[in-house]
């Protein structure tokens, strides 16, 4: 039994729906936890084919954690969303770590064999805060993990361009003419869809072919963000100029300027330390390999940014 630990977002739903519709694992070997109605609401075709589900948020005891694994061989662990934890460089344990940790927990009391985490493709150690609590993750795994684990670097979304992209609205940002930020390295831009696909893969692959790895999964191909602007252009029709500028800067214009929680933007910023770092510029072939595997090509970095200006 294989437990996919927030299968209603969207890197789990991609995973899931892979897992089933290139049938690599029958319904009735997958549990999947949600922690809303609306989840569980969005769960609800593959339940009614088999799919255990089970109800489970963060802040449930290890008490719990431990009776949704019980009869799991391995889970797929995708990391918090609750980001707010990290702000205002959270100590080392009260991160979204800490959500990781009583998971893990509970995974260890119920006997779980193996762990397969999502990380993010940055460098370990990295500068950007929002490895922080990936590197603590890992770090717990190789440390205090009794079993075996795989620790899945999942390549930046080519979906959250936005985010990279001067925390672009996709509604109100319409008639934006210029964009700043702190950096604009390369970044190996990867679809959902197709993390779905290779992260299904090798969850149905023997357990020992991944045991003990560290993989990233990131197509080849790499924009930096300057060139990113260059696209969303076209889409648009207009030109949007790209401008980098010294951190204080970037946290300025967007923390007092355009009025942004403070706490996001100042853990933001330090990402653009890390890109222009090339630290999301990956040369690995794995999710391309993967992915040939079932005749599949990565999906262009272009057609996710025109799809989603359209």
């Amino acid at each position: 039994m294989l437990v996919i630990v927030g299968a209603s977002g969207k890197l789990g739903f991609a995973t899931l729906t892979s897992l089933l519709d290139h049938q690599l694992l029958a319904s009735s070997q997958i549990a999947v936890t949600s922690s809303s109605t609306s989840g569980s609401s969005k769960l609800q075709p593959f339940t009614s084919q088999g799919v255990t589900l089970h109800n489970a948020n963060w802040d449930d005891p290890i008490t719990h954690w431990t009776s949704v694994f019980k009869n799991a061989d391995a889970i797929f662990l995708i990391s918090s969303a609750r980001i707010q934890k990290d702000f205002h460089d959270a100590s080392p344990g009260h991160g979204r770590e800490a959500d990781h940790f009583r998971a893990l927990e509970g995974a260890k009391a119920a006997g779980v064999k193996h762990v397969y985490y999502t990380s993010l493709a940055f460098a370990n150690p990295s500068k950007s805060c929002v490895m922080t609590a990936h590197e603590r993750t890992e770090a717990y795994l190789a440390e205090h993990w009794a079993g075996h684990f795989t620790i899945i670097r999942e390549g930046l979304y080519s979906e959250s361009w936005p985010l990279y992209f001067g925390h672009w609205d996709l509604q109100s940002d319409r008639n934006r003419s210029e964009v700043i930020t702190a950096g604009g390295g390369k970044i190996s831009w990867t679809s959902i869809a197709d993390l779905g696909l290779a992260n299904a893969l090798i969850l149905a692959a023997p357990r020992d072919e991944w045991k003990g790895r560290t993989v990233y999964l990131s197509q080849k191909q790499a924009l930096s963000l300057a060139e990113v602007a260059k696209v969303v252009s076209e889409a648009k029709g207009s030109e949007v100029a790209f401008r980098e500028v010294s951190r204080d800067e970037h946290e300025h214009f967007y923390a007092k300027e355009r009025g942004m929680d403070e706490g996001l933007v100042t853990w933001w910023s330090k990402t653009y330390a890390a890109l222009m770092d090339g630290e999301c510029e990956i040369n690995d072939s794995t999710l391309e390999d993967l992915l040939a595997s079932k005749g599949v090509k990565p999906k262009p970095m272009e057609k996710t940014i025109h799809e989603m200006l359209r």
